[in-house]
Parts: structure tokens; sequence; C-alpha cells
């Protein structure tokens, strides 16, 4: 038998919290080991569960979840975050990826369709709600007329690739025998061409660019 997904949920409204604990712990592969009102439970939580995943709220006292989302990539390098927030804003999207997140899911979001993207982050992919996916897609090629990726070499786009999987740096180099330093300077290189701003918008890029084809 599959060992269950184990879920720490930190949000600072005790309503909320308990809300989506109920629903994710009535699915039968999902196991919630801990709810926390702040960023610095959470921590302590991670550090003394080794949860799955890790729902954050951006807006929790203390350090909020931006800054937690950082701390428990460095102090729980095996947990995937995700964030569970009301803000559907663009520079917060990006500030969490760059922070650590897998996952940004902004609130209303249906319990089943929250249990299948706690599935999907827990096995390892990335998860952005549709909304903000679309829009920031919008902006990033509302000025292009051409595919952007026709810029790439062909090690940059098998990095690309990679990158769209989730991958670090280390992770990339490892896959395609470069050192990872290396891998870092094509990253430089790759998203000058493309000009965006992060690794995140990147593989956005990619992701919607290969669905047109």
């Amino acid at each position: 038998m599959t060992e269950p997904i184990r879920i720490v949920i930190a949000d600072d409204h005790p309503l909320f919290r308990e809300g989506v604990s109920h629903s994710l712990a009535a699915e039968p592969d999902i196991v919630v080991v801990g709810q926390a009102e702040s960023g610095e439970e959470a921590l302590s939580l991670a550090i003394e569960h080794a949860p799955d995943v890790v729902l954050l709220d951006i807006g929790m006292p203390g350090w909020g979840g931006l800054a937690t989302a950082e701390k428990l990539s460095h102090a729980c390098p095996a947990t995937k975050v995700v964030m569970l927030t009301a803000f559907d804003d663009e520079d917060r999207l990006l500030a969490a990826f760059k922070n650590g997140a897998r996952g940004y899911v902004v609130k209303g979001v249906g319990s089943h369709d929250l249990a299948n993207i706690v599935r999907m982050v827990a096995a390892g992919d990335v998860y952005v709600s549709r909304s903000l996916a679309a829009s920031l897609m919008s902006e990033l090629t509302g000025k292009r007329a051409h595919d952007p990726l026709s810029e790439l070499s062909e090690r940059e786009r098998k990095i690309l690739s990679l990158v769209a999987e989730g991958l670090t740096n280390r992770q990339i180099g490892e896959r395609v025998f470069l050192a990872e330093k290396t891998v870092k300077n094509h990253m430089t290189n790759i998203l000058g061409k493309l000009c965006v701003r992060s690794r995140v918008e990147a593989a956005l890029l990619a992701t919607r660019q290969n669905a047109r084809k």
C-alpha cells in the first residue's frame, strides 16, 4: 500500500485552516500531521514531522508565508511548499517560487481540486492557479509575434525542459552531465534570450509555447 501524503497546514485564520484540514483529512491518501497559525510554528512542525507538503498562507503574522517558504526550503528540502493565499498578483507568485515554493493556489479552490494539487506537487510537479498562469503568459507572450524558444540552442532547450519539470540546477547538471555552474550560466543565457526575469517565467513560457504546437 502506498504511503499517505503527510501535510502541515499553516494559516492564521482558525476557521479556514480547520476547514481545509477537515476536507483534506477526508481523502484516503492524505494525512494532516499538524496545523500552524504562524510561519515560526509551521517551520517547527515541519522539522518535527517532516511532512511531504506544507500549505502556507502568505499573509500570516511574524515571518509571513514568503519568508517561511524560504526557511522551509533550506531546513526541510524534501518538503514541498504550496502557497494557499488570497493574493492573486504576479509579484507574489514569482517571489513565492523564488523562495522555494512548488505551488501557488488562490483561495476559493474546491476541496477536490486542492487535494489533486497536493497530490500533484507531492509527486514532484509544479502548480500555478490557472487564472494567474493565463495572466502571466498573456503578459509574457503579448508582444511576441514569433516563437521565442526558436532563439535557444538545442542544449538550452533541453535545460529549459528540465526546469519545467521542476529540477534544480544541480539535478539538471546530473541529468545532462554538466557542472552546476555551467547549468547556471546556461540559465542566464536562456533568461536573456526569452526576455524573462526568472526560471519560473521561462518554464511557464515554454509550457505555453509547447501547448500551442
